[in-house]
């Protein structure tokens, strides 16, 4: 990306200055994906990709993460979880509970998350609503409230049910909420923890192959097929990944997280553009002005033009922080965003000085 600064003093412009922020080489094409279903996401919200996303689809495990946020939102994660025997031996993956055990909320999380543990599921549920029927309402009243309007919940574990499905769009959406919570962020983006016992490896290999994965969660059945939702950061840009019914979802995710991270990116566009403003009465004869950091999500071969408007002059005082003017960001001659410019330092009138240094001897003097 190219950043090329205008400086504009009044209305003429004075300063022609390039900066090169290193163009992105030949930006790859849309891989092809394996997925009956797919929609990848900047982290602020805007699509990349899409393909059938609004299609109504069984989701398998990664109902569970509905199932975690539902529970971190109304629970204290050290509470303690005595396991009933109705809780245990829950078919499919398994935290392998027993009777008479007790565990942490946080604990459990971890067996969710981690090893998709349908009996943790069950367990955390029961624990958070009383019973699974009012924590299924609790899941669709969190879906409403988050804009999920193409999804319906009837477990907390995600085995097939004919009322029991999502959209990669509205799954996408869930995922960016949640990885703004700082505990479910932490715990889904662990490789493995001891839990008891037991040493638990997260079924999410994208942990280890794909460089930046920092969460996500798999989800599988003969109905549903493979299901993966994964959010991953390079240099500061985040995308969340959702795909269902995909054969070969390792390598979907992997190759449209490269698409994505080549062809777009968050850029700070303001770094290194600074401005000398000269200063009338003061003790120093100019005062440096910075923009206020704006980080915009761009293509990365976007060339920029940045305007300042300041005054010819400023005088003192100056205050470090205070508004000297306003920085424009345009990009094809269209205006995408707006800075303030600010004083990086404080300036002292220069008659202040000297009275306050004559003050002062004066002071000296009589004591």
């Amino acid at each position: 990306m190219v950043l090329i600064v205008k400086r504009f003093i009044s209305t003429v412009s004075a300063l022609l200055l390039a900066l090169s922020l290193c163009p992105a080489a030949n930006a790859e094409a849309v891989p092809a994906v394996s997925a009956q279903s797919a929609v990848v996401i900047h982290a602020g919200g805007e699509t990349l990709y899409e393909k059938n996303a609004d299609a109504k689809l069984l989701i398998a495990s990664t109902t569970k993460i509905m199932t975690a946020i539902v529970v971190i939102e109304n629970c204290a994660l050290d509470d303690s979880v005595e396991i009933l025997p109705q809780w245990c031996g829950i078919e499919g993956s398994s935290m392998y509970l027993e009777p008479g055990q007790s565990y942490t909320v946080r604990e459990l999380l971890t067996g969710l998350l981690l090893v998709s543990g349908n009996d943790a599921a069950t367990a955390l549920a029961c624990h958070t609503a009383g019973s699974e029927e009012r924590f299924v309402l609790m899941m669709n009243k969190k879906a409403a409230a988050l804009g999920m309007r193409s999804s319906r919940f009837s477990n907390p574990h995600g085995l097939n049910a004919a009322d029991h499905f999502s959209t990669a769009r509205d799954m996408v959406r869930l995922m960016a909420y949640c990885m703004d919570n700082e505990a479910f962020a932490a715990i889904s983006g662990m490789k493995n923890r001891a839990v008891g016992a037991q040493t638990l490896i997260n079924h999410n290999r994208l942990l280890w192959r794909c460089p930046g994965c920092i969460g996500g969660k798999t989800g599988f059945t003969e109905a549903a097929g493979r299901c993966l939702v994964s959010c991953c950061e390079r240099d500061g840009t985040r995308y969340i990944c959702v795909t269902l019914n995909a054969p070969d979802d390792w390598n979907d995710h992997e190759r449209l997280y490269d698409w994505a991270f080549s062809r777009y990116s968050d850029r700070l566009v303001t770094e290194g553009v600074s401005f000398e403003i000269p200063v009338v009465s003061g003790r120093h004869e100019s005062v440096r002005v910075i923009p206020a950091p704006l980080t915009l999500f761009l293509p990365t071969d976007a060339e920029l033009t940045l305007e300042a408007e300041l005054p010819y002059f400023v005088f003192a005082p100056i205050e470090a922080g205070e508004e000297a003017g306003t920085a424009s960001i345009f990009l094809d001659g269209e205006k995408i965003a707006e800075t303030k410019l600010l004083f990086e330092r404080s300036v002292t009138p220069a008659a202040r000085v000297g009275k306050l240094s004559a003050d002062a001897m004066e002071r000296t003097e009589n004591e």
